[in-house]
C-alpha cells in the first residue's frame, strides 16, 4: 500500500521483500518483483530487490540498490515483518533473536545506511512500522512487543539527530 500510493504521486520505489513465509521460512513467492511489475505497468519507476533486512549487508543492499536505480533516497519505510509466537516460559531463544533480527534490527540496518546520505541532502524521511502491542505487550509474543517497543526509541532517537538535517522519523 506504501508503494503503490508513493508510486502514484510519483516516487521511485525500491519494493523489498525476500520472498519468505510468515515465520520467515523460504517459499516460492516473488512478491517483490510482483510489485515492481504493477507499479511499472501503472507507468511508475519500481525495481525489486530481495535482499534481507536481517544482516547489515542486506540493509546497505538495500539502500545501494535505491542509489544505483535512482541516484539517492529520501524515504525509508521499514514495514518488514516476521511472527514466532510462544509463551513466554517457552519461547525459544533462537525465535526471540529471528522476530527481533526483522523487526527492530532490520529497521537499523536500513535507517543506519541511509541516515548519513539524507544527512547530506539536507532531507529524509522515515517510517518505522510499529504497533500498540509495542506500548502494552501481548501474550505470547514476547518477541514482537519488545521489537515494536524499541522501534520507538529508535524513531525519537532518529528526529532529534536529524532534525538539523531536515531528517523526520516516525513510528
Amino acid at each position: 500500500s506504501y508503494a503503490l500510493l508513493l508510486a502514484e504521486r510519483g516516487a521511485k520505489i525500491v519494493i523489498n521483500d525476500p520472498g519468505v513465509s510468515m515465520a520467515g521460512d523460504a517459499t516460492d513467492e516473488g512478491p517483490a518483483e510482483a510489485l515492481a511489475n504493477e507499479i511499472k505497468a501503472a507507468g511508475g519507476e519500481a525495481i525489486a530487490n530481495t535482499e534481507s533486512v536481517a544482516t547489515p549487508e542486506g540493509g546497505k543492499a538495500i539502500i545501494q540498490a535505491a542509489l544505483d536505480a535512482f541516484g539517492r533516497v529520501d524515504i525509508v519505510i521499514h514495514s518488514a515483518g516476521n511472527v514466532r509466537r510462544g509463551a513466554l516460559a517457552e519461547l525459544a531463544y533462537d525465535d526471540f533473536d529471528q522476530v527481533l533480527d526483522v523487526h527492530l534490527r532490520g529497521a537499523f540496518n536500513v535507517v543506519r545506511p541511509a541516515f548519513p546520505l539524507m544527512q547530506a541532502q539536507g532531507y529524509g524521511r522515515f517510517v518505522l512500522t510499529g504497533s500498540i502491542n509495542g506500548l502494552y505487550g501481548k501474550a505470547n509474543n514476547v518477541n514482537y512487543a519488545t521489537a515494536k517497543a524499541g522501534l520507538m526509541g529508535m524513531s525519537n532517537t532518529v528526529a532529534i539527530e536529524g532534525a538539523a538535517a531536515g531528517i523526520k522519523s516516525n513510528v
